[in-house]
Order: structure tokens, then C-alpha cells, then sequence
């Protein structure tokens, strides 16, 4: 092989993962083109989020909201599936990366995934109303679009165990304060209350507004894309099933079900029968 081919193949092997979020070289490491000897001290930790997904710092009054909403939703208590699994395994003599693992693994389209889709649904509201309709025909559209496509079930809104979220209203509070100050335009927050307000005229009863869609008007607000409203929600899980994890860990109990030994679970298969053989 010449040298001008042998330079081409490790031009080739360079280039295989491309990216702009890290450089690195021996004793020296820059984040999007900040040394981190600079940053390490000076900046916060919603800071460096921001900074490692957009690609540039967020100002102070932005970084605050988004930590506002990593905050809110950090944890919802042993009877979360996520919390409950990482408890569990825990239980079961393996590591703590692996019982935050077994957690984090189930945070999909049903546990983890609402604040996404209500994203979506904002999108779609704002879509609507950049193609000239109001606000609330928007919002009454795009809702009765998403339940026939998703079922009546509406992302961000209702909540199995709090009548009125405790989350919400100080969350919504900070963006309208926010947007109120021009750090952030506003338009969100007001499709977000449209749309609570269109599924009280659909259902005739009041369905709030929970955590999830909360922290989508805050996510929508501060420009990020609607996946990224579910890796900021398990960035911020995270620091509940850790917590939980290690309490469990160090409880010394071992092999931990989902309930007490006494209390036994719902048998609904065939009576007790002999083999005929």
C-alpha cells in the first residue's frame, strides 16, 4: 500500500464517526469549542446539557427554566414502574448501573413518552394556527385529530392519581413570567392552556394539565424537538431511580417482589386437573 493510500485509510477511519460535540486530543478536551477547564465551575449542570444538545450556552433565564423542569419531574414514588423496577432489582444482588439500567429500559411510549407526544400535539396546534386558524379552532382541530389517531387518551393531560398535578401550575407560572420578561415568546404556554380548555368543551368536564404537559410547554417554549422532550424527561427520571436504587441497595433486603409474600396475586386459569396418561 503507498503512503499517499495508507494516509487515505486512516482519513477514511478519522471520518467513520463524525462529530461537533466533542473534541479530544491527549491533555486536551473542548465541548463545542469551549475547553472544559472553562467551563468546569462556571457553568450548571442544565447549562452543560443545553450546551452538549443545542450546541451553544443558553442564557441564565432560559437554563432556569429548563432546570425548573428537570426538577419537577425527578421523581413520582415507588409506585412508578420505572422506580418499582429499579427497587426490584436492586433486590436481586446486581449493580446499581444495572438496576438503573433495568429502569431506564422501560421508559417508552407509555411510561416516558407523554411529554413527546404532547410536544407533537402542541406542534400540531402551532402548525394550525401558522396556516392562519385561531387559536381555539386550532387547538379543537388538533386534538380531535390525535384522538382519532391515538385514542381518547390525550398526552400531558389528567393523571391517574392527582386530581389537579401539583407540578403543573408552578411550572406554567415560570413560563409566563418568562414570557411576560421576552425571554421566551409565550406561544406555547397559551396553546397549552387552549388545549386543556378544548378538552373541557370536548368532554364537559375539566381534565388538567399534569407534569408532562407542562414540561412540553417548557420544552416547546425553549425550541426543542418533541424525541428530545423524552431524553430530557429520563435525564431527569434518572436522578429518582438513583436515589431509589441506592435506598434499596443499601436496605440490605434481598429478592424483593412486586408485592408482599402474603398477599397473593389473582390466579385466572383452569381448575386444579389430573394428567390422563
Amino acid at each position: 500500500m503507498s503512503a499517499k493510500d495508507s494516509d487515505a485509510v486512516v482519513q477514511s477511519a478519522s471520518d467513520w464517526w463524525e462529530t461537533s460535540i466533542i473534541d479530544i486530543h491527549p491533555g486536551e478536551i473542548a465541548i463545542r469549542g469551549y475547553e472544559i477547564q472553562d467551563l468546569i465551575g462556571k457553568i450548571s449542570f442544565p447549562e452543560m446539557i443545553w450546551l452538549m444538545t443545542r450546541g451553544d450556552l443558553p442564557t441564565p433565564s432560559q437554563a432556569r427554566l429548563l432546570e425548573a423542569a428537570l426538577v419537577a419531574s425527578v421523581d413520582h414514588g415507588p409506585h412508578a414502574p420505572s422506580i418499582a423496577i429499579a427497587r426490584m432489582a436492586s433486590t436481586c444482588g446486581i449493580s446499581l448501573n444495572n438496576a438503573m439500567a433495568s429502569a431506564i429500559n422501560v421508559l417508552g411510549d407509555t411510561h416516558g413518552g407523554a411529554g413527546q407526544d404532547c410536544m407533537v400535539l402542541y406542534e400540531l396546534v402551532r402548525f394550525k394556527i401558522d396556516a392562519g386558524i385561531r387559536l381555539s379552532d386550532a387547538a379543537d382541530l388538533a386534538l380531535a385529530e390525535t384522538i382519532a389517531a391515538k385514542g381518547k387518551i390525550i398526552a400531558g393531560f389528567g393523571h391517574r392519581f392527582h386530581p389537579v398535578d401539583p407540578r403543573a401550575a408552578p411550572l406554567l407560572s415560570l413560563v409566563e413570567a418568562a414570557a411576560g420578561q421576552g425571554i421566551v415568546g409565550g406561544g406555547y404556554v397559551a396553546i397549552g392552556r387552549e388545549v386543556e380548555a378544548a378538552i373541557q368543551r370536548r368532554t364537559q368536564k375539566p381534565i388538567p394539565m399534569n407534569i408532562d404537559g407542562a414540561t412540553a410547554v417548557i420544552f416547546c417554549e425553549l425550541g426543542f424537538a418533541p424525541p428530545m422532550g423524552r431524553g430530557l424527561f429520563i435525564l431527569s427520571r434518572s436522578v429518582g431511580i438513583l436515589a431509589h436504587a441506592w435506598e434499596q441497595t443499601t436496605a440490605g433486603k434481598r429478592m424483593k417482589g412486586p408485592m408482599p409474600k402474603d398477599i397473593p396475586f389473582t390466579y385466572a386459569g383452569p381448575a386444579k386437573r389430573k394428567l390422563d396418561r
